[in-house]
């Protein structure tokens, strides 16, 4: 009688143990979908600067180019670089990049100090061919920002820092390049964190509504971080599956072996 009884006691206790790990996981379609609101007919045009404001340490890439390829050499420095082996010395070329400096300036070959901070790739490609025009003739400008970068972390699929090629993103871009939200990914609490002017500024974006795409900062700067918060059930899982996992192992130990005995 006495085993009957351990046997069914055991038997429930290994019932709410599986019934517990269930509850802690479970996640509810409200807590993955995005944009849940009402449809909107129209959407408005959020409010953003289309190019980049160049920023103290960015790494710019200039290069000039023109009809004539000797007159444009002098303002374009290369940078060689050799690999030794036992047989022969490779040297590779790629062109040399201007880093802005905390004054925002950099130094410009011939055309000396030029304040590149605070102006956009369009306004600093204008300024250097006025210059260079004064130099030689029908002098074309390439401007590219190189260290574009967004840190995506937290509860998305592949969590990094991505370089951006066309120096414009806005924040879906970014958490797709990172592989979407895992399931545990809360959506309603995404951060951005932007430091301006030595200052950290956070954003919180709620991917549940609609409304995300009418909000201030949708568009990311260079070296911005988004974090993505886990949910409870993740928080729980982390906190107790370990546990759980144990408390089964033993209980269902215990159940075979209370079964081997009544039989």
């Amino acid at each position: 009688m006495k085993i009957k009884f351990i046997k069914l006691f055991l038997q429930k206790i290994f019932l709410i143990a599986i019934i517990a790990v269930c509850s802690s996981c479970g996640v509810s379609s409200k807590d993955i979908i995005y944009f849940q609101d009402e449809p909107l007919t129209s959407i408005n045009t959020v409010s953003f600067n289309p190019e980049t404001v160049f920023k103290p340490n960015d790494l710019l890439s200039i290069y000039v180019s023109g009809p004539d390829p000797e007159t444009v050499r002098p303002f374009n420095l290369p940078i060689i670089t050799s690999t030794r082996s036992s047989v022969n010395v490779q040297g590779e070329t790629r062109m040399q990049t201007y880093i802005v400096d905390l004054d925002g300036n950099i130094e410009f070959p011939f055309l000396g100090t030029i304040k590149a901070g605070g102006l956009t790739r369009a306004q600093l490609t204008t300024y250097l061919k006025e210059r260079i025009s004064e130099l030689v003739n029908d002098p074309i400008i390439n401007v590219r920002l190189t260290n574009f970068t967004v840190t995506i972390l937290g509860e998305v699929n592949a969590p990094g820092t991505y370089t951006v090629e066309d120096e414009k993103i806005s924040l879906l871009e970014a958490l797709g390049m990172a592989g979407d939200l895992t399931i545990h990914g809360k959506r309603e609490n995404v951060f951005l964190i932007r430091e301006e002017n030595g200052v950290k500024r956070f954003t919180k974006f709620d991917l549940t509504s609609i409304n995300v795409l009418n909000q201030p900062n949708f568009y990311l700067e260079q070296n911005d971080v988004i974090y993505v918060e886990p949910n409870p059930a993740k928080i729980r899982s982390a906190s107790y599956n370990q546990n759980y996992i144990v408390i089964i192992s033993a209980v269902g130990t215990l159940a075979t072996i209370a079964a081997i005995l009544t039989r």
